[in-house]
């Protein structure tokens, strides 16, 4: 979809949005006679102005990009037959490739809804206050927006008004530091005015905008203009620091007990949830989860034709880093012998069984509609998370290592043990970088992360993962065998490898091609990206 199309689509369906996709996890109530002579005059109508933003307006975002870039890009996950998948994990995606194209047209949608949203609040006769704090939600979601863009694509446009690209969408892009500064400021506007606790169900508190700003500030502290200088900004892993403790000793949030039940419908905004997205049970297409269905291993887990996950499997790669005790793993995979009592339920349970020589995806995985009622076809009811409490804990974790080589920092060994304590592993005395990516990988596999947590580590110490990248031998292809007892996996001796083509890995694969049909359109894209005019006052009082 081109940008112009996607700006004007996202500036006329903005109030139809509000009463038609509006998730029931929210409690939004659909209003038929909404019109923009009676918007946007009551609380109630900014929230089911702000519904939309946890929903709809990320479907393409979530339907295949959010893995398929995340964590097949970075070799979690391997579907050679998959077209949404592979050219990722290949790193051989065009501006032609489809979820590549789906994503970016999403991401600006998020981005365009949110300014409506915001446009459409500042010039409402109600309180500050009140508008402030709605606000806020929107800035929220596009600042978040823009930090996946800043992330995938580096210089993109920034924008504050669809109208005006409507009227001219041939228009500069912005450069990568710019970019994260906007994000930055969306951000901190978000924590300073959103509510302490969620005034409904899923919706966000000031310590999500805290918890992603310390996703945002450990990202950006590594960005100069030398990929390879090694140490990153202590103002900004301070910052990051800062904002994670901010969540860890304040905030509402809590981890749950036991890591598999973090995937589960019924536990749908938990209290580690800090950002959900929420699909309506039963919701008409674009407000559903269709993940389960390109995950399941075959229909007598979905009931259902909608089961296309038979090749779409753990790599290699991501098995060898589970420890032998990981509780983790079989959440995240499903391996021979695993059973899982809430799937196929009324034969009692689902037990995995095949050659033991692949293992596939489990989360997201949930079952049937005779499992759980708020099941359908193609949709798994399950919200997707975008930020939880565990990677809160994890970026403090990072943010308190900085440029040194190990850290004993009392609540970054807290957080990373609590996370291997439910895990069924032992604590760390002290924490290095490996220590904490590893966390990372095992903790956030096939939620969207990993290959987000490789351009962060990229914008310092690009060589270095150009080289573990190569190192993760993409081209080959190995048999496995899998011991789902041990978690331990081994090449198969009685089966051969095979060779797959994969593109060139060098400084290029850390950012994505622009969509072809964005270039047709703004040919700009392709000229150097001229600096944003930032006009509103920075907030300084956060902390």
């Amino acid at each position: 979809m081109k940008t112009r199309k996607i700006f004007y689509t996202a500036l006329i369906i903005a109030l139809p949005f509000v009463y038609t996709s509006c998730s029931d996890i929210l409690d939004v109530e659909p209003n038929d006679r909404i019109t923009k002579e009676n918007f946007y005059k009551s609380e109630s109508d900014f929230q089911a102005a702000t519904g939309p933003l946890y929903n709809v307006v990320w479907f393409d975002f979530n339907d295949k990009f959010y893995y398929g870039l995340g964590d097949g890009r970075s070799a979690n996950m391997y579907a050679p037959f998959s077209d949404y998948v592979y050219p990722f994990t290949d790193l051989t995606e065009t501006g032609l490739t489809g979820p590549l194209v789906s994503a970016w047209g999403s991401l600006y949608n998020v981005v365009q809804q949110s300014n409506n949203v915001i446009i459409g609040i500042s010039g409402s006769p109600l309180n500050d206050a009140i508008k402030n704090r709605y606000m806020a939600e929107a800035r929220f979601m596009r600042g978040t927006a823009y930090w996946y863009l800043a992330s995938l694509w580096g210089d993109v446009i920034i924008s504050t008004d669809p109208s005006a690209l409507v009227k001219n969408p041939i228009v500069n892009k912005n450069p990568l530091k710019d970019v994260y500064e906007f994000a930055i400021r969306d951000l901190e506007f978000a924590a300073k005015y959103l509510p302490e606790t969620a005034g409904q169900s899923g919706r966000l508190t000031r310590y999500s905008a805290f918890g992603m700003l310390s996703r945002v500030y450990l990202s950006f502290s590594g960005v100069s203009d030398n990929p390879n200088s090694g140490t990153r900004s202590q103002e900004y892993l301070d910052l990051a620091k800062k904002a994670a403790e901010k969540v860890i000793s304040s905030g509402p949030y809590s981890l749950m007990a036991n890591y598999e039940d973090l995937f589960m419908i019924e536990n749908n905004n938990n209290s580690e949830s800090m950002f959900a997205l929420q699909w309506v049970p039963n919701g008409v297409y674009g407000v559903n989860n269709t993940q389960q269905a390109y995950f399941a291993l075959g229909s007598d887990i979905t009931g259902d034709d909608a089961a296309w996950g038979y090749w779409t499997r753990a790599s290699y790669d991501v098995l060898k880093e589970y420890e032998s005790k990981d509780l983790r793993r079989r959440a995240t995979w499903m391996a021979d012998d695993d059973f899982y009592p809430e799937i196929n339920k009324s034969n009692g349970g689902y037990t995995v069984d095949h050659s033991k020589e692949f293992v596939n995806i489990k989360k997201g995985v949930v079952g049937s509609t005779k499992d759980n009622s708020k099941i359908s076809r193609m949709n798994s009811a399950l919200n997707t998370n975008m930020l939880r409490l565990a990677e809160v804990y994890l970026n403090y974790a990072e943010a308190a290592l900085g440029n040194n080589t190990s850290t004993s920092d009392a609540m970054a060994l807290s957080g990373i043990n609590k996370l291997r304590t439910r895990a069924g592993l032992a604590p760390k005395t002290s924490l290095t970088y490996a220590d904490i990516i590893h966390e990372r990988r095992v903790e956030l596999a096939m939620e969207g992360q990993y290959w987000y947590d490789l351009v962060r580590r990229a914008y310092y110490k690009q060589q270095e993962v150009i080289n573990y990248i190569t190192g993760q031998d993409r081209g080959t292809v190995q048999p496995i065998l899998y011991d789902a007892a041990t978690n331990t996996v081994s090449i198969d001796p009685a089966r051969s490898s095979s060779p797959r083509a994969i593109g060139v890995i060098d400084a290029t694969i850390f950012t994505l091609p622009y969509p072809e049909s964005e270039l047709v359109q703004n040919p700009l894209l392709r000229e150097n990206p001229v600096p944003y005019q930032f006009t509103e006052e920075k907030i300084k009082d956060l902390f």
